[in-house]
């Protein structure tokens, strides 16, 4: 696979060595860096000027730590390298507007795959022959632990494109267990995680917070548990009748693509420990008080191998 990468910013710098330490350096076969943000305009009536010149036969696009209108470059760039496949992670609100994201869909050839993952820590497979080699590597983390009492070694399995998962698996050796979740999380703080922390009105959170959430996960699906999570009370859930399912319309996770909050067949709210970022946005939405954070061991629903 021949990746061609259009970055700008700390960000882009980020996303660049991380996938190339981590084994995609040699997919890499070229990349073209823009100005900061600050130093583009708002508005680009003319994208012709920001197009890069030397553009590659390439199988995939990523465009990573790009703000507003030179977002618009894609289409071109898709174009003249033959690519079948684009990434645009997220990781700050105002970066690529779903307004902008629909113009550049509506730019591509019917046959082109693009994805705007947000974060970019939780790219999954979708089908695509090019995004689904690349996220072989990278996208929502995956881990295999080995523990006793501690934990023992950790084996990336998957890992996020900026390196984070790599830094958080050699740095919670001999962690206790049941402290693994937390210490990896203190760990992506530590990296640091480059995502936003301002409010993402289309989730009601951070996008670092999603960040964390996604990482956290793959923490509690290798070991199989957590210690920590919002829990459903069933016996007094409205369920079907009445409740207009507060908690599922505003669970961060929920609006972001995971199933973090399901619905039962009598109407009841389900909450999935694995998925849950403990936000706590559902239980003061949930105007029937029935959702509180419990905090005992919880059985997680382990990743397949």
């Amino acid at each position: 696979m021949k990746i061609f990468i259009l970055s700008s910013g700390e960000y882009g710098s980020k996303i660049v060595n991380g996938i190339a330490n981590n084994g995609f350096a040699g997919k890499i076969i070229g990349m073209h860096e823009f100005p900061p943000s600050e130093e583009l305009p708002e508005f680009i009536e003319d994208i012709s000027e920001y197009i890069p010149e030397n553009i590659p036969k390439a199988d995939l696009i990523i465009a990573v730590g790009i703000h507003g209108d030179v977002n618009m470059v894609i289409p071109e760039v898709v174009e003249k390298s033959n690519a079948k496949s684009v990434i645009v992670p997220i990781y700050h609100p105002q970066q690529v507007p779903i307004g902008l994201q629909n113009e550049i869909k509506k730019s591509l050839d019917e046959e082109i795959a693009i994805v705007f993952p947000k974060p970019f820590c939780s790219l999954l497979p979708i089908g695509d022959k090019f995004i689904d080699e690349f996220t072989t590597v990278f996208g929502k983390p995956k881990f295999e632990i080995q523990t006793d009492k501690v934990v023992k070694s950790v084996k990336v399995l998957r890992g996020a494109p900026c390196g984070s998962s790599w830094y958080i698996a050699e740095n919670i050796i001999g962690t206790p267990v049941d402290d693994a979740e937390f210490e990896a999380n203190n760990k992506l703080h530590n990296f640091p995680c480059s995502s936003s922390m301002n409010i993402d009105n289309a989730t009601g959170d951070t996008i670092l917070h999603l960040a964390s959430y996604r990482m956290k996960e793959a923490i509690k699906r290798t070991l199989g548990f957590t210690n920590r999570a919002a829990v459903v009370d069933e016996e007094i859930c409205e369920g079907s009748g009445g409740c207009e399912h507060f908690c599922l319309n505003s669970c961060p996770n929920v609006l972001s693509g995971t199933n973090t909050i399901s619905l039962k067949t009598d109407g009841k709210a389900y909450i999935d420990p694995g998925s849950c970022g403990v936000c706590e946005i559902c239980i003061k939405e949930c105007p029937y008080g029935v959702i509180e954070v419990y905090e005992e061991k919880i059985s997680v629903e382990k990743d397949s191998k």
